[in-house]
């Protein structure tokens, strides 16, 4: 049993949280609005994963680099600190763009 595969999660998700501070795209932009977002998205993909389960159509790798920690049958706990980071990269990203769009559109407002 080893952290590698949870400890690589957190340092990405320690890295989510820096850039969304430095560019203030989703948790420091409307913290209420992005938990909201965020949860939803974590529920829905632990539920689809949990329907993958029954079904069996998602079964856990055995690898060394996980805890070996279910958090029920066939769910690693790692599988929940990489769906988080899945939500929070894909807002960063979604928020990242929209500013950048956004600062494009003024710059060619100024060039006219």
């Amino acid at each position: 049993m080893t952290f590698a595969y949870l400890l690589t999660l957190l340092v990405s998700l320690a890295a989510m949280v820096l850039l969304d501070h430095r560019f203030r795209l989703f948790f420091w932009r409307s913290p209420g609005r992005a938990a909201v977002v965020l949860g939803a998205g974590l529920v829905f993909f632990l539920v689809w994963d949990l329907f993958g389960i029954g079904l069996g159509i998602f079964y856990r790798g055995e690898t060394t680099l996980m805890t070996g920690l279910l958090l029920a049958p066939e769910l690693p706990v790692e599988e929940f600190f990489f769906l988080t980071f899945l939500c929070y990269l894909t807002m960063n990203a979604v928020q990242g763009a929209r500013l950048l769009l956004a600062a494009r559109a003024v710059d060619e407002g100024n060039d006219g």
